[in-house]
Formats: structure tokens, C-alpha cells, sequence
């Protein structure tokens, strides 16, 4: 058997295939996600998802590695259904799944199933109207209990792993179930309920008087538990102040972190901001306050040893400033904030090593995304891993082993398995899932980290993807795409979705830039927070000089330049349409126009007071000022404009107001929108229509192509869909 070994090249060597990329292989990028081990870490279960074009869907199938050999093979087929959410029995000897594959293809519903892990059929253990949730082991295996039924009726149900009775409801709480979880004992069940439910409510939406009412009051969610011995619920927290959003039980000490919400009718923006963390001591019921402010802290983690609780919030309880870890022991005392104030970038994604003496989490360096430890005592992290790269750590507490989500410029991502030795050295990683062995066959753009100073000296980073084939003395078309956020990061991750598609581009002649300018992440607080209150002119100096940068090292022709972004990237491309005629042809999606009516139109307004200083009404002139409708009759570049017809983040008026303005100034302009859609587009056909309508765009505009979107090529392009099963 070939060994299982990782061959990751640097993220700037272009692989040795021929083929060029298109937006359909773009399309058919395999995603292998919810990965997990068994207890014994011997099994590793993932899905892998696969285009079907007929259906205008992806669907998914579990595989099944043996970490010891490396040997991975397909454990579910059914190519129009889903198989999700898989989980390893703690004996190790059976795959619990989610399937709609009993459901019909118009309404289909997820039910719980048990495989063997030593072959045979899968059992179909639940048949409950309106289908199954979630569902979770009891930690002795003994149980089986999932989360099912229809809305606000959804109840918690409990089955033996072994038995053919049908699952029953645990307790049929009269408010219905939200989210539940296994105690460590596997003795009761902690789950969130409401307070009350509105039987008129659901009687008019079941008469179809469904109109909308803006931020409706809605009841407190609260924390209940029930023994399998008794089946009488015990409410564990209450009041109409607070609602629980999130809970963690810890292994030890009988510990519960508890992430609470407001419960105010119009709080709906700023509810993270006003989020709380408490500290339930389940034995006796005792709740305690750990915050009081006006900030968004993460659920915090108990260690093992149930001593210590970490949560993960904005530097000194202030609002957008860099995230810290605040550690504390959970008999009470000090917090003391990790890591030292030396260290610059955010940790996130914490959790703790399974002897208790110290945190692992993900960290945003520059262009990458890494992992770190820390110990307990504190100092600066140690990086587990380097490289240009993105990883996301998961730390298997049973084993000790991390399991390692991971992906370049050049590799999709897979999952691999490393001990902490290892981790810095990629070549002993063993490989764990394959989803995209055909990335080989293409010929893929040389991507590389690059660095420029802008305006006012400050050192500014981003990516530059060459064409494929490119040489060195000659000059290509350039595009520009800003990322999305404004407080994000472009990283060394593979382009293959609708949103980023690089190597398409490179494929065509085009060097792509990514810079990460001002307002990004991953350079530390002085550079997210340098646009609050000036939003605009800072980032768009440091996009041009990097543009300038590489028309003075010889690669962009500055005839040839094109822009593109999507949200806050739209934002920045609309304002560059009218600050500066230079680029031959923009692509704008999900853009804000005008700042001060999108502030009552989107779904979020702190974040816009805390960039513009203020709101309109204290500050109007300032939000007028960064609205690019303000200057729009500078605009001269041709523009394609994308938006989803029920995007709340940047809704569907600031686009028509850009396409109304440029059609009256004889700006030349194509306008797309998407049925259906939110901020981001989810159905395959309209991922496919926007890649292909916006290369369409800038070759007509850039390359002089006569043509920007031709509807019967792009249907006769469509092919027949792949089968599930033909991964090798």
C-alpha cells in the first residue's frame, strides 16, 4: 500500500498539469468537510459533497479512512440524497449519520441511522415527522438522543444503540426543545427551551397570514436538565432579562459555561454586542456573572480537570478591539488576559490540551491562517505550524493527536492527522481524505506573498497570482480583487469557489492581486482599526500603489486593469469607480452607494456607526462624504453589478441605485440579480452565471472580446453530472 504520507509544494510552484481551469471545474471542486475520529482516533469519517447539475444541488456521501493504513473508501451511495453529520459510536463499532434518503425529493427530511463499521445495510432508526436535528452518544454509548419534530414541537428522543423500538421522547416539554447535550455522566440531558410559545403565532402562520413584523418579541431561552431515571425536567436558569444562546458542560466538577443573549424586542443588531458570559455549577444550580459589558465574548471552554475556564473576547472588554484569551479558575478568583501584549494577531477557535496545561487555537498571521499553543502560564504562543499556508487545528482530546484541516494556493482542502511533534513538518503528516486527486491534471497560477508601501510608508501585503506560463520582462492584465469584511484577510487558500477563482483567470492571461489593505486582519489592531472614521481613503491608497507597485515591477499593464469584490470588496470597487478612471472594466457585488440610506435598509448598524462615527442623523455630512453616490458622476468605467434579490447585509436598493445612476450618465452597465438570494449565492447555477458573466465582462472590456455573456453557450456547457462513487 503506498504510504500515507503529505506532499504539500510551497503555495508559489505552479503544479505540473496542462489543462487550464474553467469556471466549470471551478464548479466541481469536491468539499470534504465534518470531519471526525473515532475515540480510539483508528477511523476517520468525513462528507464529501458532489455536483449534480440536473438537480441544480450538491449532495453529499460519507467515506470511512483507517488511520493506520491510509486506506479510505465510499460507506454511503446516494447520489441525489444527502448523507450528513456523521459520528463514531465510543466503542468505535458503528457510524451514526443523518439521511434524507427515505424522504421524498420534495420535502425531504433528515432521519438517524446506524452502520456497522464491519460492513452491512444501515438501520434507519427514527421515522419522525419533520425529521431529526442533531442528535449525540451518551458518553458510556449506552444511549442514543436526538433532537426532532417540526419548529417550536421539536422534542428530545432516546433510543439504545442496539434496539429495534422506535426512539421515545425523553420529555415532552411544553415549549418545545432548541439544542441539547450529553452530561459527562450520561445520566441526564442539558438542554434550552423557551419560555413560552404563541399559540396564535402559529396558528396565523398556519393559516398563511405569514406577513412580517419587524423585530416581533420573541420569549427567553433558558437551560433546563433531565435525568433518564426520572424524565422530569429541572430548569437550571431563568429571567426575562437574558436569553441562553450557547452551553458547554464540563468533564469534570459538574461545570456548565453558559453564553447568554439579550432578550430585548430591538435588539436584534447589536444582539452579539451584548452578549454575556456566565458560570453554572449544575449540582446546586448556582449561576454566576463572569461579564457585564458591551462586547462580544465567545462561549468559554472548561479544562479537563474542570479547574480553568478560557473565553476568548475583544482586548479589555472594548468593542473592535484585538481578541485576547481571559483565564480564570472556576472555584473564582482574578482573570489574567493571554497572550503577552507583545503578540499582535487574534486567537480564536480555542481549546484546551487534554492534561489541562495550556490552550490551542488558530491565528490569522499575514496571508496565512496557523495554529498555535499556549501555556497556561502564559508568554508568547508557539506556532504548531508554518508555511504559506491555512489550517484550522482540531484537538482530539482522547487521543492527543490533532486532526488538521488544511489547504494552499495549489491543494483544495483535506484533512490530515499529526501528533504535535509533527505538525511543523507537513511531509509526516498522514493524509486522511483526497476529495480532489484531478487538481494535478491543471495548469495553476504561481501565487505568492508580496509586500508594497503605501502613501504614508506603511508596509502593505497581498497575494499576486501570475498567469500560468508567465514570463518574466512581459506585461499582463491585472485584476484587482478586495476582499470582503472589511476586517478579513485574503490567505494562502485554494480559489475554487464562485467568489475567488483565481487559476480561471490565470488560465486566461490574467495576474490576479489580493492586497490586504488597510481595515484587513491579521497585521494587528493599529492596521483593522486605521479606517474607523475615515472608512475609504486609506485602504483605497494602499489598492492603488499596489497596483502602481507592479506596474513598476513590469508585470501589469497599466492599459489593461480590471477590479472586482463582492460586500465590503464591492464596497471598495464602487468607490474606486468614483475616485479614478484607470481600470477598463469593474465588477461590483453586493456594494453599499449610499451609506445613509443603506443604514435603515441592512440588518446591521452598529458595525456601520462604529466605521462612520456616529449615525447619520448625528453625523450625516461625514456618511455622505464615504458614500460613493456622492461622486458618482465621475464614474466612466464599464460595470457589472451582482446582488441577491434578498440580501438584508447589503440589500438589493444600493445596487439599483448604482445601475439607475450609471444608466442615466451612458456609464455602460449590465445589472444581475439573483433570485432567491442572500449575501452570499448558494444555488449552483447562479455560482456558475456569475464566474461566467464576469470573466465575460472583462474580456469584452479589457481584451476586446465582442461577447460578454452568451446564455446558449453557457447552457450548452452544462454537462451530465458526475456519479458519487467514482472518487479513486
Amino acid at each position: 500500500m503506498t504510504p500515507f504520507i503529505l506532499v504539500l509544494t510551497t503555495a508559489g510552484l505552479a503544479l505540473a498539469g496542462d489543462k487550464l481551469m474553467t469556471p466549470l471545474d471551478v464548479m466541481h471542486i469536491r468539499d470534504a468537510s465534518a470531519g471526525t475520529l473515532s475515540r480510539d482516533a483508528k477511523r476517520f469519517a468525513c462528507t464529501i459533497s458532489v455536483l449534480d447539475w440536473k438537480a441544480g444541488k450538491r449532495f453529499t456521501d460519507i467515506w470511512i479512512t483507517d488511520t493506520a493504513s491510509g486506506e479510505r473508501r465510499q460507506f454511503t451511495f446516494t447520489p441525489d440524497r444527502n448523507e450528513t453529520a456523521p459520528a463514531f459510536s465510543p466503542d468505535g463499532s458503528l457510524l451514526a449519520f443523518l439521511s434524507d434518503r427515505a424522504g421524498s425529493a420534495a420535502a425531504p427530511t433528515s432521519q438517524l441511522y446506524l452502520m456497522p463499521l464491519s460492513g452491512g445495510e444501515a438501520r434507519q432508526v427514527s421515522e419522525i415527522a419533520g425529521g431529526v436535528s442533531s442528535y449525540a452518544f451518551s458518553r458510556d454509548g449506552q444511549y442514543l438522543a436526538m433532537l426532532a419534530g417540526r419548529g417550536e414541537k421539536k422534542q428530545i428522543y432516546l433510543t439504545k444503540p442496539g434496539s429495534a423500538e422506535a426512539p421515545k421522547p425523553i420529555a415532552r416539554h411544553a415549549t418545545g426543545v432548541e439544542t441539547f447535550a450529553w452530561a459527562p455522566d450520561s445520566a441526564r440531558i442539558y438542554f434550552t427551551a423557551p419560555d413560552s410559545i404563541s399559540a396564535a403565532e402559529q396558528k396565523r402562520m398556519e393559516l398563511k397570514f405569514d406577513v412580517r413584523i419587524a423585530d416581533q418579541p420573541k420569549p427567553p431561552v433558558h437551560l433546563w436538565e433531565v435525568t433518564l431515571e426520572e424524565h422530569h425536567p429541572r430548569r437550571l436558569t431563568s429571567g426575562s432579562e437574558f436569553t441562553v444562546k450557547a452551553f458547554r458542560a464540563a468533564e469534570e466538577g459538574g461545570w456548565i459555561s453558559v453564553l447568554s443573549g439579550s432578550a430585548g424586542r430591538h435588539d436584534t443588531d447589536i444582539a452579539s454586542r451584548k452578549n454575556e458570559a456566565w458560570l453554572l455549577h449544575a449540582p446546586s444550580a448556582k449561576l454566576e456573572r463572569l461579564t457585564d459589558n458591551a462586547v462580544s465574548e465567545q462561549l468559554p471552554v472548561i479544562s479537563p480537570d474542570g479547574k480553568w475556564l478560557a473565553m476568548a473576547a475583544p482586548d479589555g472588554y472594548a468593542y473592535f478591539r484585538r481578541s485576547r484569551i481571559y483565564v480564570r479558575a472556576t472555584a473564582g478568583g482574578e482573570w489574567r488576559k493571554l497572550p503577552a501584549d507583545s503578540w499582535p494577531h487574534d486567537p480564536g477557535g480555542i481549546a484546551w490540551l487534554k492534561d489541562s496545561s495550556g490552550l490551542t487555537f488558530d491565528a490569522g498571521v499575514g496571508a496565512t491562517n496557523l495554529g498555535f499553543v499556549l501555556p497556561l502560564s502564559g508568554g508568547e504562543p508557539r506556532p504548531l505550524i508554518t508555511g504559506d499556508r491555512s489550517v484550522n487545528l482540531s484537538y482530539h482530546e482522547p487521543s492527543g493527536l490533532f486532526l488538521v484541516d488544511a489547504q494552499d494556493s495549489n491543494h483544495p482542502r483535506d484533512y490530515f492527522l499529526a501528533t504535535e511533534p509533527d505538525l511543523r513538518d507537513p511531509a509526516k503528516w498522514k493524509r486522511l481524505t483526497e476529495a480532489n486527486p484531478s487538481i494535478s491534471e491543471f495548469a495553476l497560477g504561481k501565487t505568492e506573498t508580496i509586500r508594497w508601501k503605501s502613501t504614508d510608508g506603511t508596509l502593505v501585503e497581498g497575494l499576486l497570482v501570475k498567469p500560468v506560463g508567465f514570463a518574466s520582462g512581459r506585461r499582463y492584465p491585472l485584476l484587482v480583487q478586495v476582499h470582503g469584511g472589511p476586517a478579513s484577510a485574503t490567505t494562502h487558500r485554494f480559489a475554487g469557489s464562485y467568489s475567488r477563482y483565481d487559476h480561471v483567470f490565470a488560465g486566461k492571461g490574467y495576474a490576479v492581486l489580493h492586497p490586504n489593505y488597510r481595515g484587513s486582519t491579521n497585521y494587528g489592531e493599529k492596521f483593522k482599526t486605521a479606517i474607523v472614521g475615515n472608512y475609504f481613503p486609506q485602504g483605497f491608497d494602499d489598492i492603488m500603489t499596489g497596483v502602481d507597485h507592479l506596474i513598476a515591477q513590469g508585470i501589469a499593464d497599466p492599459d489593461k486593469l480590471g477590479m472586482m469584490g463582492w460586500s465590503a470588496g464591492g464596497h471598495w470597487s464602487n468607490w474606486t469607480l468614483t475616485h479614478t478612471n484607470r481600470f477598463k472594466a469593474i465588477s461590483s457585488g453586493a456594494g453599499a452607494m449610499n451609506w445613509v440610506s443603506m443604514y435603515a435598509q441592512n440588518d446591521s448598524q452598529a458595525n456601520r456607526e462604529h466605521y462612520f462615527a456616529g449615525t447619520p442623523y448625528d453625523n450625516f455630512d461625514h456618511w455622505m462624504a464615504m458614500s460613493p453616490i456622492k461622486y458618482v458622476k465621475n464614474a466612466k468605467t464599464p460595470t457589472l453589478i451582482h446582488v441577491g434579490h434578498d440580501d438584508q447585509r447589503v440589500p438589493r436598493p444600493q445596487s439599483e441605485e448604482l445601475h439607475m445612476a450609471l444608466k442615466k450618465l451612458g456609464v455602460p452597465v449590465e445589472f444581475i440579480v439573483y433570485p432567491r438570494m442572500g449575501h452570499g449565492l448558494t444555488e449552483p447555477r447562479y455560482q456558475m452565471v456569475k464566474m461566467v458573466a464576469e470573466l465575460g465582462w472583462f474580456e469584452k472590456w479589457i481584451k476586446g472580446a465582442e461577447k460578454w455573456l452568451d446564455w446558449q453557450e453557457l447552457a450548452d456547457g452544462v454537462p451530465a453530472a458526475p456519479k458519487a462513487g467514482d472518487l479513486p
